[in-house]
């Protein structure tokens, strides 16, 4: 019931329930039967594992640069990519934050149909793209629900797609590659045959992960309405601050703010490394999204000079952006604090430390 719960939320033909959001994407790229180390494209601000997801399905990863305002790829920077590295065969886009990336303007500018661009939702559950919710707008969305995501279980993904084959494909490969799962197998009028018809991992989502899913689904709409009204907060208790930039709204669609991240520019008056030091101790912690993939050690090697060459926007970023306290139980009077340090923060006001409460959390 859980699969078709979510694919009547995103208004989905399919969904598939795995164990992450990296097993979907490792999935779905894996659905698209491309051939070996074929190109695939994808932000470099991203978390590694979706990149990791590329790399096990036996394909290469082609990073993109992001454009500072979204911190997405945008088109200018996707055809920038694509001709570098002499085309590419599929797409892997990510709504970041849960800002919604304009799916078919970025495959476009890949010279790639939607049947191979793969979604990265994992921050967009909720997300919109225009007048359609993120989960329909390629051959597959794949979103997480690890415990700080804004359908939280604990751990889990899933796959939506409007294609049969493909949905059959993922169900298949997530259990082994086996025909029929040991539930199936071991009914009163089934049999124990089975037939293995392609290699596969153990991909699949737990009964127990879903039934917690189905329960979190009851409460998502009221979620996403309190971390937008969380964002409209800290937009208006920041505003005018010297040297911070707010995270932008869509022009269209909807955001699904999984996370609010501000910009700490130079005329702030301290780096972001400070910036996020001083706020710990006033009890405000904080994140950073994400140390870009083309910076890390691994990929650095796997992908060689002619992969990792400048990446302006993405360096220039990383060095300002943090992530604020953002989730449906963070209290008015705790945005306000955390808006209230920030100020005294860019004044150089001296404060006490702001005591901890029991619904304080890191950000994810």
């Amino acid at each position: 019931m859980f699969e078709q719960e979510c694919a009547a939320f995103v208004d989905a033909g399919h969904a598939v329930a795995v164990s992450s959001c990296t097993a979907a994407i490792e999935l779905a790229l894996r659905a698209l039967e491309l051939p070996p180390r074929a190109k695939v494209a994808t932000s470099t601000m991203t978390f590694c594992g979706a990149v990791h997801a590329i790399v096990h399905a036996g394909l290469e990863p082609v990073l993109v640069d992001i454009e500072p305002d979204s911190l997405m790829p945008s088109a200018v920077t996707t055809r920038r990519a694509v001709r570098d590295a002499g085309g590419v065969d599929a797409m892997v886009v990510l709504h970041f934050g849960g800002f919604p990336a304009l799916v078919e303007e970025l495959a476009d500018a890949a010279g790639l149909p939607s049947h191979r661009v793969i979604e990265d939702a994992a921050h967009a559950l909720g997300t919109w793209v225009g007048d359609r919710p993120v989960g329909t707008l390629s051959a597959a969305t794949c979103f997480s629900f690890y415990a700080t995501k804004n359908l939280p279980i604990g751990e889990g993904g899933l796959i939506t797609t409007n294609d049969p084959k493909l949905a059959d494909k993922v169900r298949m490969t997530r259990l082994h590659g086996m025909s029929r799962d040991a539930w199936k197998r071991y009914l009163s009028s089934s049999n124990w045959r089975y037939v293995v018809e392609s290699a596969g991992l153990k991909a699949n989502m737990t009964d127990l992960q879903a039934a917690i899913g189905r329960g979190q689904l009851l409460h998502l709409t009221a979620w996403q309405q309190r971390r937008t009204e969380l964002a409209r907060r800290y937009d208006d208790g920041l505003a005018g601050v010297d040297g911070l930039r707010t995270p932008p709204w869509p022009r269209g669609g909807r955001h699904a703010w999984h996370l609010y991240v501000v910009r700490v520019e130079p005329a702030f008056g301290m780096d972001r490394d400070t910036f996020i030091e001083e706020l710990a101790h006033r009890a405000v912690d904080c994140s950073v999204h994400f140390i870009p993939v083309h910076q890390q050690p691994y990929f650095r090697r796997l992908l060689g000079p002619d992969g990792v060459q400048d990446f302006p926007a993405a360096d220039a970023m990383f060095e300002q952006i943090v992530s604020l306290p953002l989730y449906p139980s963070l209290t008015d009077d705790e945005a306000d604090r955390v808006c209230e340090a920030i100020r005294e923060l860019a004044t150089g006001a001296a404060t006490m430390p702001i005591p901890r409460t029991d619904s304080w959390r890191s950000v994810p």
